[in-house]
């Protein structure tokens, strides 16, 4: 599996991005590895604020920035042409840039230039590794947890580095494995799942999470949805591979459509249980769900004690807000099944 060296202190790049949805990256950052997040670089005063001081490039080298992150994904991850000369000047002045943009930052003349010049290095996270295996579908010793969603970007990373944290702390022999660029930031090491050419990606995501011991948890993070119209085959590919003994199923308490797609409605609960548990039988014929997490942020307290009351009562599943509630329910369940 790739480990990622990543010199701290960090600088956040945001460009001009004004949709949290699309600042997930430089969130999570923030959320998870905080005391190394110096600040933040906007291109504009409407560009989301993610409460870091904003610095130049200038004032970044001054405090001893190492590396300025891009936390910001396009659709598409491409490199827009107005970011070039702060990336530039990044590289110039010696800071690192990391990213993990599908357009490879070593594919841009100008930035390899400018990279060589200084000695600074150019990070791309979705460069998996060259000798992914295609998926043989052999069952793995030790023990198996994959976040799900009915949409993207609504919490399967922060359910999966949330309940790492509250089953290692429990006792439970656990390790995070990161299945994205955020999440390869965080811990240091992964694959990214959707640089994967379509017929390795069961393959990586075998590498992902190997042979353990018995009682070992391995908790994956999932990518996509297996409803979404445009990344529905990663996460096809990602449950099968990783062979799950349980899942989580992550939602929004009140979105309604497909981010980014209006013309898909977001999918319900209980269709994606009966979907993941379908294809996930493929290499894991116990596959189970153990609960439900919900990003609750757009409700009150009594609204969300009172929707996770009813989730839980209407799926017979634990339901937790993981930011809010914690994973306990979700850990019970997990020990009352394993």
């Amino acid at each position: 599996m790739r480990t990622v060296q990543i010199n701290a202190p960090y600088l956040l790049f945001l460009g001009d991005e004004t949709r949290a949805t699309y600042v997930k990256t430089a969130q999570g950052l923030v959320d998870w590895v905080g005391d190394k997040c110096a600040g933040q670089y906007r291109l504009t005063a409407q560009t989301t604020d993610l409460q870091l001081p904003d610095l130049s490039i200038a004032q970044a080298q001054e405090l001893g920035v190492k590396s300025l992150l891009i936390g910001t994904a396009q659709i598409g991850g491409g490199i827009p042409d107005n970011w070039m000369p702060v990336l530039i000047e990044a590289l110039e002045k010696g800071l690192d840039i990391v990213a993990g943009l599908h357009t490879r930052l070593s594919s841009v003349p100008s930035l390899v230039a400018a990279a060589k010049s200084s000695g600074a290095r150019l990070v791309d996270l979705r460069q998996p590794p060259n000798d992914i295996p295609i998926g043989n579908g052999r069952k793995r010793s030790g023990m198996r947890l994959l976040t799900v969603g009915t949409d993207c970007a609504l919490g399967k990373k922060y359910t999966a580095l949330s309940l790492t944290k509250a089953m290692t702390e429990h006792g439970l022999n656990t390790t995070f494995r990161a299945t994205g660029q955020t999440g390869m930031m965080i811990a240091g090491e992964g694959i990214a799942i959707d640089a994967v050419v379509t017929d390795f990606i069961s393959g990586a995501a075998e590498l992902i999470s190997p042979d353990n011991v018995a009682s070992h948890w391995d908790v994956i993070e999932g990518q996509g949805a297996i409803f979404h119209p445009g990344y529905g085959s990663v996460s096809h590919g990602l449950l099968v591979g990783s062979q799950p003994d349980a899942f989580v199923v992550c939602s929004d308490a009140t979105r309604t459509h497909i981010s980014g797609w209006p013309d898909y409605p977001l999918p319900s609960i209980a269709d994606v249980i009966e979907h993941t548990i379908r294809i996930g039988q493929l290499t894991n014929p116990q596959i189970r769900c153990v609960g439900i997490s919900v990003n609750t942020q757009a409700l009150t307290g009594h609204e969300r004690e009172s929707f996770l009351a009813n989730l839980a009562a209407e799926h017979q599943l634990p339901c937790v807000d993981p930011l809010v509630t914690g994973c306990a329910p979700i850990i019970a369940e997990i020990e009352r099944q394993f």
